[in-house]
């Protein structure tokens, strides 16, 4: 997951900013390729040809706005009433260059400011709803930035633990709201767009410039195993509560204790696997690092340092929860006045907010051929929801007194099981082409079209049975 970080940061900053960047960082460096080009191109000499050019015009008056009278940038300014605030507009001016998306970055203001008047709520879900995709790219670049200085371990620690976060603040906001179908729907969706929409683009990404692409089957055999571990302990709460329909018994009193116990079962297997991945079997995971430019040398320049990194960590992790408070607050109304239903809100829209960063990258990275980072992104975030964020929100909610349990409708756990059992005929020989991801894409749109017209008050066979026998 670093590795893919890294990827993306890489992908996301453009040839001009860089060059504008690194114009603002080598002041001097520039003035005088500036003198150089205007003793090639003009007729005089270099100062009349900065009068004559409008661009090195500009490049000279942003060159006098950020140096001072030695030629330093001010950011290395002597004076500290001048280094500091410098350095500052220096650092965030290298975050914001750092990825396209953050052009979205206008909408979180907006959406808060909406958000605080009581606006408009369709207009208050749809600019919170973009304001998550920057922030959520943001989160990932100070997590990243973080990372690196803290060695591999506690990095991959770091990006397990942070690589979900947006759908986890988004989930732990609506749980405190009581939105329990939300959160179900939120995390099932999470699940299914990786394992299907994620992963049949970048088969289709790869397909269309090779024939067939292979990829580390021991690890993505792996990562598959634990979906079907995933799968299996949504199934049992679901069948034990069909089952109890005639019993006596509280079936969801019975349901929740089971819930509870597994989300403890699933979190130490997640943590067995952080061991697996990181210490006792890292080889098997190295494919991951696949070489960037052929020799494995290559690294991204770091901007943030730790300090700073931990300091952006916090600030986006502030920003998304108000964002995502607005957001989920908007539900109820959208709703109403749209007639969707809120489980295709939390499966379809809400995962497209927390993931569309991630996505993009794994698409970039399968074009190029580099198909376990792709699979890395695809199954392991997925694996991640299902084993972590979705057994904590159980435990979160028992500490809340909110009776989060893992019962998900019969009809979506259905749906879970089919679709982890497609990906796994899918990636089980190792090989992709672009047919097999068409295949994933096929799978997720029915998959949404289901869920478009599936009611929030669509019964499950436990509660139909249930109705059955009382109506005796």
């Amino acid at each position: 997951m670093s590795t893919l970080r890294s990827e993306f940061n890489k992908h996301g900053r453009t040839r001009t900013s860089n060059s504008l960047g690194r114009m603002m960082s080598h002041p001097t460096t520039n003035a005088a390729d500036g003198q150089a080009n205007g003793r090639l191109s003009g007729d005089g000499t270099a100062d009349e040809a900065d009068e004559r050019t409008p661009l090195n015009h500009a490049a000279s008056s942003l060159r006098t706005l950020t140096t001072n009278s030695e030629g330093k940038p001010l950011y290395e300014d002597k004076r500290a009433w001048v280094r500091y605030p410098m350095s500052f507009l220096h650092i965030t001016w290298e975050v914001l260059i750092s990825n396209y998306v953050n052009v979205l970055l206008v909408f979180v203001p907006a959406g808060i400011i909406l958000g605080a008047l009581g606006m408009n709520p369709t207009a208050v879900f749809v600019v919170n709803f973009l304001a998550i995709v920057p922030l959520a790219a943001l989160l990932s670049f100070a997590t990243e930035e973080l990372s690196v200085k803290l060695g591999e371990t506690i990095g991959g620690l770091m990006n397990a633990t942070f690589g979900n976060a947006v759908e986890l603040i988004v989930s732990i906001v609506a749980l405190t709201k009581g939105e329990i179908r939300i959160v179900q729907a939120s995390m099932l969706g999470s699940i299914l767009s990786n394992i299907l929409l994620v992963l049949g683009c970048c088969f289709i990404a790869s397909g269309i410039r090779r024939s067939e692409s292979s990829f580390n089957t021991t690890v993505a055999s792996t990562m598959s195993s634990l979906m079907a571990v995933a799968a299996t302990s949504l199934i049992i709460p679901a069948t034990l509560y069909a089952s109890l329909a005639n019993s006596s018994e509280s079936s969801d009193k019975s349901v929740l204790v089971l819930s509870r116990g597994t989300a403890i079962v699933m979190l130490i297997l997640y943590c067995l696997y952080l061991v697996f991945q990181l210490k006792t079997h890292s080889q098997l995971f190295d494919a991951e690092a696949q070489d960037e430019g052929g020799d494995g040398k290559e690294k991204e320049p770091e901007i943030l340092s730790p300090v700073a990194a931990g300091i952006c960590l916090v600030l986006v992790t502030l920003l998304v929860a108000v964002c995502a408070e607005y957001l989920v607050g908007s539900i109820d109304a959208i709703v109403q006045s749209a007639g969707i239903s809120k489980t295709f809100i939390g499966l379809v829209l809400l995962p497209i907010v927390g993931n569309a960063a991630e996505h993009v990258t794994a698409c970039v990275v399968a074009w190029k051929d580099k198909m376990d980072l792709a699979i890395g992104v695809a199954i392991g975030s997925s694996m991640q929801i299902a084993l972590f964020v979705t057994p904590f929100l159980v435990i979160l909610g028992w500490i809340m007194g909110e009776e989060m349990t893992l019962r998900f409708q019969s009809f979506e756990t259905v749906v879970f099981f089919l679709s982890v059992l497609v990906v796994n005929y899918l990636i089980q020989d190792g090989k992709s082409n672009y047919l097999e991801g068409c295949m994933c894409l096929g799978t997720y749109i029915i998959i949404a079209l289901a869920f478009y017209i599936y009611p929030d008050d669509a019964g499950d066979i436990g509660s139909l049975v249930k109705a059955m026998v009382v109506g005796r």
